[in-house]
């Protein structure tokens, strides 16, 4: 996927526009493991994933609750740090060596204001994760465990493989011991 197609992906951008996003924009190799994001910093970058796969997680009570994964096309960002220059909530992790699109927060604030193309696109990234957060938030609350599992594995499968049980479980707000009876059940 080409760094245009994933900067164009949400919102199409004027070439004018477009080219000072890719003058802002860096390309970086990580490898799996890194943590973009922490609970303890401020998060000031925005990624697009080229290539790779990540999760975002939060620790309560000694445990991490997976809440989120990133795949090849997804933007990865810390709301707190882009819209409030505040310390994360959340940790996201790169379960995979990724390669990625970094944008600086700041440098991206600039040319908002520089630009109305470019702060139409940035409202429209938000949004699109803000209505994402809400479909997941709704799942969990209505949804019985068996249907949120069925429903990843509809529109995710390959989540299956990519990452581990422990994750999977804990994304769907169960424990593992739930996920291996939900997934006999329905196999």
């Amino acid at each position: 996927m080409s760094i245009t197609t994933l900067l164009q992906g949400h919102y199409a951008l004027p070439e004018t526009s477009l080219a000072r996003l890719q003058q802002a924009a860096t390309l970086v190799e990580l490898p799996k493991g890194t943590c973009l994001f922490t609970d303890d910093r401020v998060g000031e970058d925005v990624y697009f994933m080229q290539r790779g796969l990540a999760r975002a997680y939060v620790r309560q009570d000694a445990q991490e609750i997976t809440f989120w994964f990133g795949e090849e096309g997804t933007v990865l960002f810390s709301i707190q740090g882009y819209l409030m220059q505040q310390v994360s909530y959340e940790i996201i992790e790169l379960l995979e060596d990724s390669q990625l699109v970094r944008l600086p927060v700041r440098v991206l604030h600039g040319l908002y204001a520089a630009d109305v193309h470019l702060a139409n696109w940035g409202r429209v990234l938000v949004e699109r994760e803000w209505l994402r957060t809400e479909q997941q938030l709704i799942a969990r609350q209505f949804r019985s465990a068996g249907e949120r599992y069925a429903e990843l594995v509809r529109q995710r499968p390959n989540l299956l493989q990519r990452v581990a049980l422990g994750h999977i479980a804990s994304y769907l707000g169960i424990t593992q011991v739930t996920l291996s009876r939900v997934r006999a059940v329905l196999k």
